[in-house]
């Protein structure tokens, strides 16, 4: 027994406690289980730290709204300086290229005029170029030849290159702002230009050059052609320089300031158009005078001087010399001239006689037969007549006179000459 109480002492259970609650005659209670109490415990630790936290955030709400506002406002500033500093970047890349765009432009208008002057002096070399080519000039084989295929090809292709020029700075133009701000180009429009103006340029001035350098030829030629052709003629006693000088004394016009700035080419063409006049003075005078032969091939037979007269058997100036001729040969013109006389003339029998101006006149007698009239125009070469034995003549040939101012001078010096002159008459 005494073992039993001792062990219901030991367990017994801890009170209970009672909540009593009591309204009027009703009274309730409430035992408080230990899992209440620990769920109230609890619940007033969730409400104190819910009312603490709460108060914390009404507490710093506003600090912590500043802080937001004011890292938003530094992205924000971030942002509007990065786009700013993308369109000034973009504005700097923008007025570079439209600067680039204004040099390509000029060069390209630049390179344009360039074509252009090539082009006109295409008309001014081509008419001087002309006029050589007639006067038998020809430049070195080592000069490119001025011909309208390789002008055209020249200047085809600098107009290629223009095309292309302008072709890739339209391609360059319109880049995206994000190759320029993040991806630059490797080679700008302006070097680009200058690579291809540079090459374009070159290429026009080597045809320019070509070209000069076969004016500059070709004026050297005629110059000495000139002077060859007027020391031929010098020994003939015809002053070829006075007949240049009054081939030029025709002058007049109005007064007009004078050109300036003159560039090398049109200094050369000038030289060149003055070298081509003197030439065509030279080459015509001596056209006209009588460098020909009457009577091509056939042996002359009594000279010029003093002989014995057949006749009269007593010593006679022979004025002219006689070639061996077949009577019906051909007698031909010795240069260009008028008809002045075609008639009988006493002891010249059938008697032609050209003025061939400058003073200088040509007879040719004893013909059988006369081809021309009087004030005919007649070319060197031309057929004036058939050999005879007409007037004081002993047998059939043809009797050449060459006068200047009317007396007569020694033929032989003009057929010498006109030999010589062969060359740079045809």
């Amino acid at each position: 027994m005494a073992r039993r109480d001792h062990g219901r002492a030991f367990e017994r259970k801890p009170a209970e406690h009672l909540v009593i609650f009591a309204s009027g005659d009703k009274i309730r209670h409430m035992t408080v289980r230990p899992w209440m109490t620990a769920l109230a415990v609890c619940f007033v630790a969730v409400f104190s730290i819910g009312y603490l936290v709460a108060t914390s955030y009404l507490i710093i709400r506003d600090d912590l709204i500043g802080a937001t506002i004011a890292r938003q406002a530094r992205m924000q500033h971030d942002y509007e300086d990065r786009i700013a500093a993308l369109r000034a970047q973009l504005d700097r890349v923008t007025s570079r290229q439209l600067m680039d765009q204004q040099l390509v432009e000029q060069k390209v208008e630049k390179l344009l005029e360039q074509q252009s002057a090539l082009f006109s002096r295409h008309g001014k070399v081509g008419t001087l170029l002309d006029r050589a080519e007639e006067s038998g000039l020809k430049s070195s084989p080592a000069v490119v030849q001025d011909t309208d295929e390789n002008r055209k090809a020249s200047l085809g292709d600098g107009i290629n290159a223009i095309e292309t020029l302008l072709g890739r700075s339209h391609s360059v133009s319109e880049p995206s702002a994000f190759g320029l701000a993040y991806a630059p180009s490797r080679e700008n429009m302006t070097d680009r230009a200058d690579r291809i103006f540079s090459k374009v340029t070159l290429s026009l001035k080597n045809l320019e050059q070509d070209q000069l350098a076969r004016i500059s030829d070709l004026t050297i030629d005629a110059s000495e052609t000139a002077s060859v052709i007027a020391e031929i003629m010098k020994k003939t006693g015809i002053d070829v320089k006075a007949l240049v000088d009054q081939e030029g004394n025709a002058l007049g016009g109005p007064f007009v300031e004078p050109e300036t700035g003159l560039n090398v080419f049109d200094n050369s063409l000038s030289e060149l158009d003055a070298a081509l006049n003197r030439l065509e003075v030279v080459r015509d005078t001596a056209k006209a005078l009588p460098y020909g032969n009457p009577a091509p091939g056939r042996k002359v037979t009594s000279k010029y001087g003093n002989r014995v007269d057949p006749f009269l058997g007593r010593l006679a100036l022979h004025a002219g010399i006689d070639f061996q001729a077949d009577t019906g040969t051909k007698v031909l013109s010795t240069g260009a001239g008028k008809v002045v006389t075609a008639e009988f003339s006493g002891g010249y029998g059938n008697l032609v006689e050209i003025d061939h101006g400058h003073g200088i006149t040509t007879r040719y007698g004893h013909l059988s037969r006369i081809l021309v009239s009087k004030g005919d125009t007649i070319e060197s070469g031309d057929v004036l007549g058939r050999a005879g034995s007409t007037g004081r003549s002993t047998g059939p040939h043809v009797h050449y006179e060459v006068r200047r101012e009317g007396a007569a001078i020694n033929p032989v010096h003009f057929l010498n000459a006109g030999m010589k002159l062969t060359s740079y008459l045809e």
